[in-house]
């Protein structure tokens, strides 16, 4: 299985982030496990469609070093698209909107 990260170039809270993506979704969390990354930090169904973990430039680079795959925004977007989980026709697109910034802020100090 691979696990991909694109360029870190979002910036909120003072910090640059990216994305972490895997082939396999039990993968992804193994790997963002290993990287130290907690549970409470992932994105995916029901609050996005594309399971995935929002990671900083830092975690970024250790994630390569820990031989994640570096990917270009086409190449990211085409890995979003291969694993993204179609959206349950019966579930509003904001049922689960769920603020987990604060927790990230908490497991990053």
């Amino acid at each position: 299985m691979t696990v991909y990260v694109d360029d870190a170039i979002w910036h909120w809270k003072g910090r640059k982030w990216c994305h972490l993506l895997a082939d396999d979704e039990a993968e992804l969390h193994r790997f963002a496990n290993r990287l130290g990354i907690h549970l409470l930090s992932y994105q995916g169904p029901p609050k996005t469609t594309a399971p995935h973990y929002d990671i900083t430039g830092l975690e970024r680079d250790r994630a390569l070093r820990m031989g994640a795959v570096a990917c270009k925004r086409a190449e990211i977007v085409e890995v979003f698209r291969r694993v993204r989980v179609p959206r349950r026709a019966d579930v509003p697109r904001n049922a689960a909107r769920i603020e987990t910034a604060p927790v990230r802020e908490r497991i990053l100090t």
